[in-house]
């Protein structure tokens, strides 16, 4: 017989957990009633069960990994045997054994019942995550890498561009075994975005307010905008006033067909008051007096 660890596909070092994990895999893979008539089938399942029965008992383990007992739960040395016997199943009884028919009754029904015979399949159970993302990898989409709990198993997770806040993602077959031939579960995956400190998202495009000082506003500029992409670079035109909105094609949510980047400006005078400015503002108004709140009159 082959090395127990080898049979169950594991390291020497492995949890106890990873030893069960395997162990329900090889199980419901090979087991008899999932592969009628398959001899070969059928004396892998009995091999994986007396690999388990050993391996997933502790003591047991402790033992045959001292050399104490051999691949078949017997003593080495000192004459006595733990008398391990074939069960109809092709299990083993007898000697504490690892919990295999608890198992079996946990993937495939009533064990001593007939296994998968009569039994309605059953899906399995959904497994649920929750996980933060940044607002620019919601724009844009990413990758994320999950780990199970069940054995240390991880799995990368795409994030799709334009995921929105609390929205689920479903990853179909990849929970929990089904039961009697049933499909497995999914993985539900609740997501979080993180909110921006200057983005903002209307469905595909994103919204910034944008400050200019009163000479690019006047003068006009080029002044560099952040966008989920990085720096670039906008041309800002003379005599832009506050609510002015600029649009950046292309910067905005998704990856194929995107969204726009929807600049609003913001005239910003300087902090602190200078005299000069003030001056200059004044000569300039007695020639050129215009009402600001002209739109606020009534008709």
């Amino acid at each position: 017989m082959k090395n127990l660890y080898s049979i169950l596909g594991v390291s020497k070092s492995a949890s106890q957990q990873d030893i069960k994990s395997a162990y329900r895999k090889l199980a419901k893979k090979h087991h008899p009633d999932a592969n009628p008539g398959d001899t070969k089938v059928e004396e892998k399942f009995k091999e994986i069960s007396a690999a388990y029965h050993i391996l997933g008992d502790e003591k047991q383990r402790a033992r045959y990994d001292r050399g104490e007992i051999d691949e078949h739960g017997q003593e080495k040395m000192g004459g006595f045997q733990q008398g391990y016997r074939r069960s109809a199943s092709g299990g083993f009884g007898g000697g504490g054994g690892g919990g295999a028919e608890d198992i079996f009754s946990e993937i495939f029904g009533n064990f001593r019942g007939g296994g998968f015979r009569g039994r309605v399949p059953e899906k399995g159970r959904d497994r649920k995550f929750a996980i933060e993302i940044d607002f620019a990898e919601a724009a844009l989409g990413g990758k994320r890498r999950l780990t199970m709990g069940d054995g240390g198993r991880t799995l990368d997770v795409s994030i799709p561009a334009g995921v929105t806040d609390g929205q689920q993602i479903r990853l179909k077959g990849q929970g929990e075994d089904g039961i009697a031939g049933g499909p497995s579960g999914d993985i539900l995956i609740n997501v979080t975005v993180r909110p921006h400190n200057f983005f903002r998202r209307d469905g595909k495009n994103i919204l910034v307010e944008l400050p200019i000082s009163l000479p690019e506003a006047v003068l006009g500029a080029t002044v560099k905008v952040p966008t989920v992409d990085g720096t670039v670079n906008l041309k800002v035109p003379a005599g832009s006033n506050t609510g002015t909105t600029l649009r950046l094609k292309g910067k905005g949510v998704g990856k194929a067909d995107r969204g726009d980047q929807l600049v609003k400006l913001k005239v910003v005078l300087p902090e602190k008051q200078d005299s000069e400015l003030q001056d200059l503002v004044a000569k300039w108004s007695e020639k050129h007096d215009y009402d600001a709140r002209s739109k606020l009159k009534a008709n």
